[in-house]
């Protein structure tokens, strides 16, 4: 009798976020479409985390599935240190398009592969920059309190100390943490260290890890103003708030404000292949210009650009912007509030928010991140035929843009059910 494929992954695979000398088998899934996961046991999941928020128009959309087609029998990929190719220019000028008419002043996009070297990126850029300006003492960083940023070092650097990473911080560069919504204390920062910081990097709007906490757009907007008067650049982090997650195509939008540098990744390819981009300022490029390859960025991934990821993710761009997508979408951000605002007098909830298509509430017996409750809720919404992934204390969802009113309903539903469980 053939072994099953949990039992053949519990032998070869390591996991992310898992602890393998406890978790429970990794759950077999055969297939996808639309907002559904089918296991090979044949029961069907309401996917309304979008598969760690990169999924944006459901799994196995026919539209995003042609493009990767046509496109892998043109060109697989190629080189991108010296050559070029349509998707990867295309793609480039739709997001910077994009982003100057959020308000961004962006005019380069940056290819790499994922959430994290997006932010290593900018924050390498940031660096770099400052040096090559003669700005020399700016070798620190500002994040905010309750950050992620991702698993590479200089992510982990700019993400919460308390967090996931505090065993690497002997490793990290250097980082002032400032609470979200606190601007004293990000006053107090700059002027207790003047001229030292070369960026400030947020999450605008939402930190997604720390539990969907949101902060204010003016606080947002205050922070940008008081940090680029000191003369340091401004990282907006949008690679889960991106592409409409929040109702707006970058969070960013909601503060009026004009980040230096733009991360971008999750749904970028509507969650078919790993791409992220940063998108930089002329005046950050400029500073990289010269005669001299030292002064060039000196940064690059084997797959930068890959001809199949753009070709994706400019279907995926198509379908943001398709009417029915659209009015879909909108529909999602209203009936989201609706459903926060009934879960609202829950005796065993409270905090609930919502922004966008994401949702949010915090059970009243909250506990950590991985915590046993944590672990069951989980698994009760499972038996309940819907994904969800509860971070710590945190409910939330954050559904694909083809879900339907009904399978939204079933959705709040269940984490209404898990809050009394």
């Amino acid at each position: 009798m053939s072994r099953g494929l949990a039992e053949r992954d519990a032998a070869v695979v390591w996991h992310p976020y898992t602890q393998h000398g406890a978790a429970a088998p990794p759950i077999a899934v055969a297939g996808a479409h639309g907002a559904w996961l089918t296991l090979t046991d044949g029961r069907r999941v309401l996917d309304a985390v979008s598969s760690w928020w990169v999924n944006l128009h459901g799994h196995g959309h026919p539209k995003i599935v042609e493009a990767i087609r046509a496109q892998a029998a043109s060109l697989e990929h190629v080189i991108f240190a010296g050559f070029t190719h349509e998707p990867a220019v295309h793609l480039a000028e739709r997001l910077v398009g994009w982003a100057r008419a959020a308000g961004a002043p962006a005019t380069r996009a940056f290819y790499s592969d994922d959430g994290s070297t997006a932010v290593e990126v900018a924050l390498k850029m940031a660096f770099q920059a400052a040096q090559q300006r003669g700005d020399t003492r700016r070798t620190r960083f500002i994040a905010l309190r309750g950050a992620y940023h991702g698993d590479t070092l200089g992510a982990m650097a700019v993400g919460e100390p308390d967090g996931f990473h505090p065993l690497f911080r002997s490793l990290l560069p250097s980082v002032d943490f400032v609470p979200p919504d606190d601007l004293p204390a990000l006053e107090a920062l700059l002027a207790a260290r003047p001229g030292e910081h070369a960026a400030l990097i947020v999450e605008p709007m939402v930190q997604g890890a720390a539990g969907m906490r949101f902060h204010s757009a003016a606080w947002l907007r205050a922070a940008f103003a008081h940090c680029q008067a000191d003369g340091l650049l401004c990282i907006a982090d949008e690679v889960f708030t991106g592409f409409g997650r929040t109702g707006a195509m970058f969070a960013f939008e909601h503060a009026g404000v004009a980040p230096d540098l733009v991360c971008v990744s999750k749904g970028i390819t509507g969650g078919f292949l790993p791409l992220a981009v940063t998108l930089a300022s002329e005046r950050v490029f400029e500073a990289f210009l010269g005669d001299d390859i030292g002064r060039a960025f000196l940064h690059g991934h084997s797959y930068t650009a890959n001809p199949i990821a753009c070709a994706a993710a400019l279907a995926s761009l198509d379908l943001f912007e398709a009417p029915e997508v659209v009015a879909r979408r909108a529909a999602i951000v209203r009936e989201t509030a609706a459903h926060i605002e009934a879960l609202r007098p829950h005796p065993g909830l409270r905090g609930a928010r919502a922004l966008g298509t994401i949702g949010a509430v915090d059970l009243a017996d909250a506990e950590g991140y991985g915590g046993a409750r944590s672990v069951a809720l989980r698994a009760a919404a499972l038996d309940r035929g819907v994904l969800l992934r509860p971070l710590g204390g945190t409910l939330y969802a954050v559904p694909p843009y083809c879900t339907s009113s009904e399978e939204l309903s079933h959705i709040y539903r269940v984490m209404g059910e898990l809050a009394g469980s």
